[in-house]
C-alpha cells in the first residue's frame, strides 16, 4: 500500500492520519498526529472464530509510554508496568461506543492497539486515540458498522472548549466525551462541577456536530485505501432452534419464569426451563451446546416484549419507579466513617479514611502536571455479591471504572485542601448487586463523606436510566433504576449524578447504533427526578449535612503557615530537627513548598507543643523573651541551651546564678530544664542569653 496522508483542521489544531507508512501487517493501522502528539493505533482480527465463547472477544489497549514525555519509569525496573488507571479507563472509553458497531454474531478476537509515541499537552493523546481506534476499524477488513468518531468539550469561564488542552481539561468545569456515527450519539463520559441539565445536553450535541466533520474524512480515507470486509462465521443461535423452543416453552410460560422481583427465584425459573428445553434436545449435541445462548436470547425477547408492548416490568414496578430504598450510617466501628445504601438487591457499605497529605496518591503518567492525587475512591465486586464462587483476582476494569465514576461524581463538591487539610480515601464494598452498584456507590459514599466529618458542599445521589427500544427512533420506553436483568437485555444504561444544583458526572453504555436527541434529553431529565427523590427520602434521613468534626478515630490535623524561607530551619541538615521534632512529640509533620505546614496526630497537647517548638524555630528571637529549654552542652565559658529541636543559645557564666561562681558544673548538669531570657545576638551572632535576669 502506497503511503497516503490525511489532514483536516479540528478545533483551531492540524489533525494528520498516515496510512501505509508503518504497521502494514496489522489489519488496519493509521499513524495519528495532532498538534506534537503521536498516536500509533492499529486493528487486528483473527482468521477465525473463538470455539466456546457466546461473546465478542474484543480487546482494547492504550499503552502509555514514559518516552513521550520525555521521562523514566519509576521504580527498580524501569520498564513501563502494568496498564495505569488512567490508560485503563481510556481503553474502556475507546471501547464501549465500538463494541456495539460489531456484528452481533461475530466471535473473532479482535484487538485495537493504541501506542502514544509523543505527547502535546496541547493535543490529549486519549482523544487521538479515540479517533485513530474508529479510523483503524473503519479502513480495515474487519466487520465494522462505523465509522464513528469522538470529541471532546472542556468549559473553562463558562465558555465551550472543543478538544481543550490538558491543563484547560483537568482545570475546568467540564470535561465531557462523545462519540458519534453519522446519524447519532452512542456513548456520553462526563465529569462536571455541576452543569445544569440544559447546558450539558448544549455541550452534548455540539460534540455530536464537530464529530460530523471527522467522519466526513474517516469515510474518504475508506473510499480511498479502505479493505474490503471479510467474510466471517455467524455464531447466530438458528431460526429453527428458537421456533422449537418457543414450542417446548411457549412465551407466556417464558413471561411467567422471569417474572419475579427476587433475582434468585428468577434464576431458579429460568434453571427449571432450561432443563426442560435440555430434556428436549437430548439427542441434538448441537443445538445443547448453544443452549444457554438460545435461552438467554429467548429470555432477552421475551422480557423486551414484556416491557415495550405491555409496559410491564419484570418486577412488577411501574416505568418510573425506585425500587425500595435504605440507609443507614455508623455501622462499622472504629473507622473514621461508614454508611450503607440499599436500593432494592443491589447493596453498597462505604468506608473512608482520613490521613495527612502525605498519604495522597503518586501518579506517575503522561500528565506531567498531574503528579498526586488526594482523593481516591476504590471499588470492589466480590463473587458472593452476586451468589457465585469464584477467587479473588484483585479489580478489573470494570472495578476501576465503576470506582472512577464514583470518584468523579464526588470531586467537585469535596472541601479543599486548605479547608480540610486531609488526603481521603473512600472504599465501595458491594454486598449485593442487582444493577447499578456504581451509582449506589455514589450513594453511599457522599453519606460516609459526611459521616466522617468531611465537609462536603452538597449532597450528590446517582441513578441509572435504561431504554427499550423498538423498529422506529420513536418507539422506546426508558426505564428508571435499571436492575440486572434489564441492564442485560436493554439497550442502554444511562447513568448520571449530580447535586440539586446540576450534573456531577455521566457515563452512557449502549448495545444499539445510537440514541436520538429525545433519549438523551429524557433519559437526563429522568435521572434528574431520580435522584432528587433518592436524596430527599433515603438519603436525608439517615445523615442531612456533614459533622461539624471527623470522628474520634481519625487523625487530628492542624495548619499553620511559615515563610517558605524558613522550611530549611524546620527541617535541619539531612531531616535532623524535624524527626527530632517528630520523636518528641509523637506527631507527624508535613511541610509544603509555599510553607504551609500540617501537624497530624491523636494526642492534642502534642500537637499544640510541636505546633509552639515549629514557632520558636522560626521566630526570630529578641530582647527580653523569655524561653524554656534543656542543658546540652557545658563549657568553661558557659552552658549551650537548646531551646527548641536544633536550636541553641549560649547563657555565659556569668549570667547563670546572681552570685559568682567559679564552674558552670556548679549550678547546671547536662539535661536541666531551665528558663531563660533573650539578650539579644553576641558578637558571634550567637542568640545569647540570661538565667539570673528571669523574672
Amino acid at each position: 500500500m502506497a503511503v497516503k496522508s490525511y489532514t483536516m483542521e479540528l478545533a483551531g489544531k492540524t489533525l494528520t492520519m498516515d496510512v501505509g507508512r508503518v504497521a502494514k501487517q496489522a489489519n488496519g493501522a493509521v499513524l495519528m498526529h495532532y498538534g506534537d502528539t503521536t498516536v500509533l493505533c492499529t486493528a487486528t482480527a483473527s482468521e477465525k472464530p473463538r470455539e466456546g465463547i457466546d461473546f465478542f472477544p474484543l480487546s482494547v489497549e492504550f499503552e502509555e509510554k514514559m518516552y513521550s514525555v520525555g521521562k523514566i519509569p519509576g521504580g527498580f525496573n524501569k520498564r513501563e508496568g502494568k496498564a495505569s488507571e488512567n490508560a485503563v479507563l481510556t481503553a474502556r472509553v475507546i471501547d464501549r461506543p465500538m463494541r456495539p458497531l460489531f456484528p452481533k454474531d461475530y466471535r473473532n478476537d479482535c484487538s485495537l492497539n493504541n501506542l502514544v509515541l509523543s505527547v502535546d499537552p496541547e493535543c490529549r493523546p486519549e482523544l487521538v486515540a479515540m479517533i485513530g481506534s474508529a479510523v483503524a476499524t473503519s479502513i480495515s477488513d474487519i466487520p465494522f458498522a462505523g465509522p464513528c468518531a469522538t470529541t471532546q468539550m472542556g468549559m473553562v469561564d463558562g465558555e465551550f472548549i472543543v478538544n481543550p488542552s490538558q491543563e484547560q481539561w483537568s482545570s475546568g468545569d467540564l470535561r465531557l466525551t462523545v462519540a458519534s456515527t453519522a446519524e447519532k450519539v452512542i456513548m456520553i463520559e462526563a465529569g462536571a462541577n455541576e452543569i445544569p441539565e440544559d447546558k450539558m445536553i448544549e455541550a452534548i450535541y455540539q460534540c455530536h456536530e464537530v464529530n460530523q466533520s471527522i467522519i466526513a474524512v474517516i469515510n474518504q480515507m475508506v473510499a480511498e485505501v479502505g479493505r474490503p470486509k471479510h467474510e466471517y462465521t455467524s455464531c447466530a443461535i438458528p431460526e429453527e432452534m428458537f421456533a422449537a423452543i418457543r414450542e417446548i416453552v411457549p412465551p407466556a410460560e417464558m413471561e411467567v419464569a422471569v417474572f419475579s422481583d427476587d433475582k434468585q427465584t428468577r434464576e431458579e425459573n429460568v434453571r427449571r426451563v432450561t432443563e426442560k428445553i435440555a430434556e428436549a434436545f437430548a439427542d441434538n449435541e448441537e443445538w445443547l451446546e448453544v443452549l444457554d445462548e438460545a435461552v438467554y436470547q429467548y429470555q432477552k425477547k421475551t422480557v423486551r416484549k414484556m416491557i415495550l408492548k405491555d409496559q410491564k416490568r419484570p418486577d412488577g414496578r411501574a416505568i418510573d419507579q425506585i425500587r425500595p430504598l435504605a440507609a443507614e450510617v455508623d455501622l462499622i466501628p472504629r473507622v473514621h466513617g461508614s454508611a450503607m445504601f440499599t436500593r432494592g438487591q443491589t447493596q453498597i457499605c462505604n468506608i473512608v479514611t482520613l490521613a495527612p497529605l502525605s498519604e495522597k496518591q503518586r501518579i506517575d503518567g503522561l500528565d506531567v502536571n498531574k503528579t498526586d492525587k488526594r482523593y481516591m475512591h476504590h471499588y470492589n465486586f466480590p463473587s458472593y455479591s452476586v451468589g457465585e464462587t469464584k477467587p479473588s483476582r484483585g479489580p478489573g476494569r470494570r472495578e476501576i471504572g465503576h470506582g472512577a465514576l464514583a470518584e468523579k461524581a464526588l470531586l467537585p463538591v469535596l472541601p479543599s485542601e486548605e479547608e480540610f487539610p486531609y488526603a481521603i480515601r473512600s472504599v465501595s464494598e458491594t454486598f449485593e448487586s442487582n444493577g447499578s452498584t456504581s451509582m449506589a456507590s455514589t450513594c453511599a459514599s457522599c453519606m460516609s463523606l459526611m459521616a466522617a466529618g468531611v465537609p462536603i458542599k452538597k449532597m450528590v445521589a446517582g441513578i441509572s436510566c435504561g431504554l427499550v427500544t423498538g423498529d422506529t427512533d420513536d418507539d422506546f420506553i426508558l426505564l428508571t433504576d435499571i436492575q440486572g436483568l434489564e441492564d442485560f437485555f436493554g439497550d442502554m444504561d444511562f447513568k448520571v449524578t449530580g447535586t440539586t444544583e446540576g450534573i456531577t458526572a455521566i457515563q452512557m453504555d449502549i448495545k444499539i447504533h445510537g440514541l436520538t436527541r429525545p433519549i438523551v434529553e429524557g433519559a437526563i431529565a429522568r435521572c434528574r427526578e431520580a435522584r432528587m427523590f433518592i436524596m430527599d427520602t433515603c438519603m436525608k434521613p439517615a445523615i442531612s449535612e456533614p459533622r461539624e468534626t471527623v470522628g474520634k478515630y481519625a487523625p487530628k490535623i492542624i495548619q499553620m503557615q511559615i515563610d517558605p524561607q524558613k522550611i530549611g530551619d524546620v527541617v535541619g541538615q539531612r531531616g535532623k530537627t524535624i524527626n527530632t521534632l517528630i520523636e518528641r512529640t509523637g506527631v507527624k509533620i508535613d511541610i509544603s513548598d509555599d510553607g504551609s505546614v500540617s501537624v497530624c496526630g491523636e494526642d492534642e497537647a502534642m500537637m499544640q507543643e510541636a505546633l509552639r517548638l515549629i514557632d520558636i524555630i522560626v521566630t526570630d528571637h529578641y530582647e527580653g523573651q523569655i524561653l524554656e529549654g534543656e542543658v546540652v552542652s557545658i563549657k568553661e565559658f558557659g552552658a549551650f541551651i537548646e531551646f527548641a529541636p536544633g536550636k541553641e543559645g549560649m547563657v555565659h557564666i556569668s549570667k547563670i546564678a546572681r552570685e559568682r561562681i567559679n564552674h558552670v558544673e556548679d549550678v547546671l548538669t547536662l539535661g536541666d530544664h531551665v528558663k531563660v531570657v533573650c539578650l539579644g545576638k553576641d558578637k558571634m551572632g550567637r542568640t545569647s542569653f540570661s538565667i539570673k535576669d528571669v523574672k
